[in-house]
């Protein structure tokens, strides 16, 4: 039987990547996208020039009943969801006293509520297969916390938490739940950094330069295999040594 992923922001970057990856590890891919219809229809199509087998999902993570009929429908195509990959998210540098409780309540939003909205929606599936495994991206600033991203920092140390916490209480259904927390990775996420922060982050990582989302992908279809078949509740942080 082909197993089903569920990646939430799969259009671009590392989503995309994450996609692309476990389509060749065997995987049916399911896209979910919030807006940005284009790029997850380039993404489909590569998919397709791979020759693997995938789905496109438009939903808002942030909306319950929205993620709730995704999760419904790729149900009802393919019968089951093996992994969820909760990697939608949205960047943005702030002052803290410049923040606004909108906006503070958009980064959890999305980070938080959508990672638990999607994580509600699949677990029934799993826990009745005794199988499954939930994968969440979180990032180095939830583990040391980042000036001027104090509530993107606060929204990925919350899923650090929700993974280790959800591990313990799934483990005995047979489910693994871990979390990768990349360091400084080159995507248009980073698009409101300057060329000289960049080349700032790259000085400070000892291994001298940015991730690429290929190496964070990497980390996901390993804690996907069965070459992590024991690891659960963990935090894998491919970050070039920016954090150790």
């Amino acid at each position: 039987m082909t197993p089903v992923a569920l990646i939430t922001g799969a259009s671009r970057g590392i989503g995309r990547a994450i996609a692309l990856r476990l389509a060749r590890e065997g995987y049916a891919v399911v896209l979910n996208y919030r807006q940005n219809e284009a790029a997850a229809e380039e993404t489909a199509q590569i998919l397709q020039a791979l020759g693997a087998d995938g789905m496109l999902c438009q939903a808002d993570v942030t909306d319950e009943a929205a993620v709730r009929e995704m999760v419904a429908a790729v149900e009802a195509r393919y019968g089951h969801i093996d992994l969820l990959v909760n990697n939608a998210g949205i960047a943005e540098q702030a002052l803290f006293t410049d923040l606004s409780a909108a906006r503070w309540k958009r980064m959890l939003d999305v980070h938080v509520n959508g990672a638990f909205y999607a994580a509600s929606a699949v677990l029934p599936g799993m826990i009745r297969r005794k199988s499954g495994a939930i994968i969440n991206i979180a990032s180095m600033w939830g583990e040391t916390g980042g000036s001027c991203e104090v509530h993107y920092s606060t929204a990925k140390a919350a899923l650090i938490g929700f993974t280790k916490a959800l591990a313990k209480e799934v483990g005995p259904s047979g489910i693994r739940v871990n979390c990768v927390s990349p360091g400084a990775v080159d995507t248009d996420m980073m698009a409101g950094f300057s060329a000289e922060d960049k080349a700032a982050l790259a000085s400070d990582t000892p291994l001298g330069r940015l991730g690429k989302p290929e190496e964070i992908a990497a980390a996901v279809a390993f804690l996907a295999s069965n070459d992590a078949s024991f690891i659960t509740g963990q935090i894998l942080s491919p970050n070039g040594g920016l954090v150790i």
